[in-house]
């Protein structure tokens, strides 16, 4: 058979659409949504019949593109999360405390004061209240919120050092998800990249003998997202400080996942916002979805002259907060200041017992049992993530669920109502509870019964 002969019995889009089932789906998802949807599905039908595949039949084709169709037409979906990944950067980073998310459905559904006064009636600055919590808690001059830690650092780089010489060390050339890439935002910002010592030792005089008359800036970047080990060295901070002032430039210090204070178990590698302060750098600039446990931001802490030369550039317009997550990280920050930053979700779930999950995992285990051959509680680790605390891992339990085919499971569980994300094992799937709650452990458990039946049932 030919290649072209597959390809003949792939149908149209329109024929498809003119379909009584077709026609039943554009008025549900719109007509608009479904065709778009079945020209990608038909695209894929195409390439694979070229090389050989006979195509699948109308129907099938047509529940391909409904299913992507109504992914788009119902928007985000709640998930319930039995990774053990704590800030998982595809199901939304850090979760919100249900005051947070008030505050930003309060601000969504009505006006706001948001960039006004209320005492003058004067315009005000839309992360004002926000800005003065980050300065109370931690005694900086200035602080600027943004739309994401990357933002806050293109604009520093944009705002600083356009056109000029930036110094970095070639062992802090990271990339982050989404292949955002230190010496791409460099580019971006105009700023001109210069690599300073070799990727596992940098030291001090590194720096100082790359100076030159066109240098803006000295920029650190800590490496979230990965551990340099082994034969390494780098200056201290405070040795990072001392040479920019003694060149009158700035040194920047991205932070990256943010943790705002000290806190116990977390391992001295990471900083906090307070110490980077404090041992001299001018600027630091974190994310507020990452161990903040707030809503997506970029945050800027600092010297009142440069935070100035920030908010003045227009490039802060474009990447500046809207209303509703303006009012969740105030509310976050507001936790912090009353002295609840513990209590936020984010906290709860590093900081919990591994008794009290195992505990939840027996909890599941005996909802399992009778329905599920092969369920055993186990023993697991949960991690950070979100590019936070690399190697560090939470000791964790969960339930392990012996199926036949693992990733198919693993894929049903994700398409249920509610939808499931777990791990994946040779022979099993794993639930981790660390990052389940447990008003969902009922949830969880109809969601494995309905994903081995192949059926799915809707979330209460």
């Amino acid at each position: 058979m030919s290649a072209s002969e597959p390809r003949r019995r792939v149908p149209s889009v329109d024929a498809l659409l003119r379909g009584e089932p077709g026609k039943r789906a554009a008025r549900s998802l719109g007509r608009p949504v479904v065709k778009l949807a079945l020209q990608h599905t038909l695209e894929d039908v195409r390439a694979a019949a070229a090389k050989g595949v006979e195509p699948p039949d109308d129907d099938e084709i047509l529940a391909r593109a409904l299913a992507l169709a109504s992914d788009a037409a119902t928007g985000l979906t709640p998930v319930i999360n039995a990774t053990g990944v704590v800030l998982h950067t595809g199901l939304g980073r850090a979760p919100l405390p249900e005051d947070a998310a008030l505050a930003a459905a309060r601000a969504a559904v009505g006006y706001s004061d948001l960039e006004v006064e209320r005492v003058t009636g004067r315009r005000g600055r839309r992360t004002a209240r926000a800005e003065l919590l980050l300065r109370s808690l931690t005694g900086t001059g200035s602080a600027l919120v943004v739309n994401n830690g990357a933002g806050g650092v293109l604009l520093c780089l944009a705002a600083l050092a356009k056109g000029k010489q930036v110094l970095v060390s070639r062992g802090e050339l990271i990339e982050i998800g989404g292949e955002f890439r230190i010496p791409d935002i460099m580019a971006a910002s105009g700023a001109k990249l210069v690599e300073v010592g070799t990727t596992n030792r940098t030291r001090a005089k590194d720096f100082r003998a790359a100076l030159t008359e066109r240098t803006a800036m000295i920029l650190k970047v800590h490496p979230s997202n990965y551990r340099v080990v082994g034969f390494t060295a780098e200056p201290a901070v405070a040795d990072l400080a001392a040479i920019a002032r003694g060149a009158g430039v700035p040194l920047l210090y991205d932070l990256g996942s943010g943790l705002l204070e000290r806190r116990p178990g977390v391992p001295a590698e990471e900083p906090s916002v307070a110490e980077a302060l404090g041992q001299g750098a001018d600027l630091v600039v974190f994310s507020g979805d990452k161990l903040l446990g707030g809503p997506q931001a970029g945050i800027v802490l600092g010297r009142d002259d440069l935070v100035e030369r920030l908010r003045r550039h227009p490039m802060a317009r474009a990447l500046r907060m809207d209303a509703m997550r303006v009012a969740a990280l105030e509310t976050v920050l507001g936790a912090y200041a009353r002295g609840g930053g513990a209590d936020l979700p984010v906290w709860r779930m590093l900081r919990e017992p591994a008794e009290e999950v195992r505990r939840r995992a027996a909890r599941l285990a005996e909802a399992l049992d009778g329905e599920l051959e092969g369920a055993r509680v186990a023993a697991c680790a949960s991690t950070v993530g979100g590019g936070s605390l690399p190697g560090f891992e939470i000791p964790s339990w969960g339930v392990e669920v012996r199926v036949p085919d693992p990733p198919a499971m693993a894929a049903r569980l994700r398409t249920g109502r509610p939808s499931v994300f777990c791990r994946v094992a040779e022979t099993s799937v794993l639930l981790d509870l660390r990052t389940v709650p447990e008003d969902r452990i009922a949830h969880l458990a109809r969601a494995v019964q309905y994903a081995l039946e192949g059926d799915d049932v809707e979330d209460d």
